[in-house]
């Protein structure tokens, strides 16, 4: 099992940044893939952005150029750099670990896009 806890969420301006840290309590290399997800209101859960074990990248059409994950193995945890926001980036977000089989989820973090 992988324990998860998201931070960094918070109110931000249109064309503005905000970081999103996921904290893991296990290595972040033993985890296959980290991801970011995010829903909104009335909408279903989206896949924003994935790290592999190895390093890859992937992005959502709709954040490509504009956000970023990376990763700090010593602090086992993942980041999620947010640029040029938009009021469509408002949602809740998800850190995923996924394992074998198994999916964890953190408790979520909203992020708010508003001028």
């Amino acid at each position: 099992q992988v324990q998860l806890v998201e931070s960094g969420g918070g109110w931000v301006q249109p064309g503005g940044p905000l970081r999103l840290p996921c904290a893991a309590s296990k290595h972040i290399f033993s985890i296959n893939r980290m991801g970011w997800y995010r829903q909104a209101p009335g909408k279903q859960r989206e896949l924003v952005a994935a790290i592999f074990s190895g390093g890859t990248t992937n992005y959502a059409s709709s954040v490509k150029c504009r956000f970023t994950a990376s990763r700090d193995a010593a602090k086992n945890t993942v980041y999620l750099q947010m640029n040029s926001l938009k009021p469509e980036d408002t949602a809740v977000y998800y850190c995923n670990a996924a394992m074998g089989w198994e999916d964890y989820w953190g408790q979520g973090t909203q992020v708010t896009v508003s001028s």
